[in-house]
């Protein structure tokens, strides 16, 4: 039982740090087509392709369905209240807006890592203080390690000049804490309801909210060929295939662990920086990268710890 119990983590550990490399290579994508494109439009419209992509995965899949179930049912059918889809669809638009928004008032260097550091450190809090779940001080260990390598990651690539903007280290914090509400509450959905189900309520809720406030901050959109194939990139592979992985590995780990799992983004566009851009990183980076392998290691530790305490508790 115990080791069955620890397989299962470290599948799932395995499914959101793939998710993750796919997570990084966003910035790289943008960077080689999608200059001329606003990122907020950049964010609705990769939700919009994630929502088809998802659509057409339920499609797919639709002879698995149990006879006489729709092939859409409402959310009172799956045994999860509607408000806890409308949830995760606020938690996924409200990341890509106020995440484009905050890095454009604060900077690239310091946004990112105001946004990603604080999401696991969120995700935790709330763990602990809503949910009264506390995790162990070994989590909490390797989070802040991680959390403080990938800061150092980010900002000794120089992003981080000029004055610190107060709204947007906020709009930042708020992306932080919409991505790690979203992993929480996609936690407990998964838990019960097929994921192709869950992706496609929470991504086309989510595409339905961003698409307005994108329209309302940067206007009309103009694709060109290479913006809309980058977009198409990003909706089928960075959001489609990643939240498939994601939301799978979350049903074997904790949501909090399935956040600061996240951290590898930085790290693997980090490293397609250095390989394929020709970026030349310096040594802060490359200690920054370490220290982010090196804490991951131990959440990865107290993840499989606390699964096998469950089990021994049973």
């Amino acid at each position: 039982m115990s080791s069955s119990s620890a397989s299962s983590s470290v599948w799932g550990v395995a499914l959101v740090s793939v998710a993750s490399m796919l997570w990084g290579t966003t910035g790289t994508a943008q960077s080689l087509g999608a200059q001329g494109l606003s990122p907020f439009w950049v964010g609705a419209a990769q939700l919009a392709v994630a929502s088809t992509f998802f659509a057409l995965v339920l499609w797919v899949t639709r002879r698995s369905a149990p006879t006489g179930q729709p092939l859409l049912p409402r959310p009172s059918l799956l045994g999860m209240p509607a408000r806890w889809f409308c949830l995760a669809s606020a938690g996924t638009a409200g990341y890509s807006i106020s995440f484009y928004a905050g890095v454009k008032l604060a900077g690239v260097g310091v946004g990112t890592a105001v946004a990603i550091g604080s999401a696991p450190i969120w995700a935790g809090l709330i763990q602990a203080v809503l949910l009264r779940q506390p995790l162990s001080l070994l989590w909490w260990l390797g989070t802040g390690v991680s959390v403080a390598g990938g800061v150092a990651m980010v900002l000794s690539k120089g992003g981080g000049t000029g004055a610190l903007s107060l709204p947007g280290l906020l709009l930042c914090l708020l992306a932080g804490l919409s991505y790690a509400s979203y992993a929480l509450v996609n936690k407990r959905l998964v838990s019960k309801v097929p994921t192709r189900l869950v992706n496609l309520y929470v991504f086309s809720g989510a595409a339905v909210l961003a698409a307005p406030v994108a329209l309302l901050l940067a206007g009309v959109p103009r694709f060109t060929a290479s913006s809309l194939m980058v977009v198409v990139y990003l909706g089928l592979v960075v959001s489609g295939l990643a939240y498939v992985l994601f939301s799978n590995g979350l049903r074997h780990i904790s949501g909090p662990t399935g956040v600061t799992l996240t951290l590898i983004e930085p790290v693997a566009a980090f490293l397609l920086a250095v390989w394929i851009v020709g970026e030349h990183q310096p040594l802060a980076s490359w200690l920054g990268l370490l220290a982010v392998l090196a804490g991951l290691m131990v959440v990865i530790g107290a993840e499989v710890r606390g699964a096998r305490r469950k089990l021994a508790l049973v």
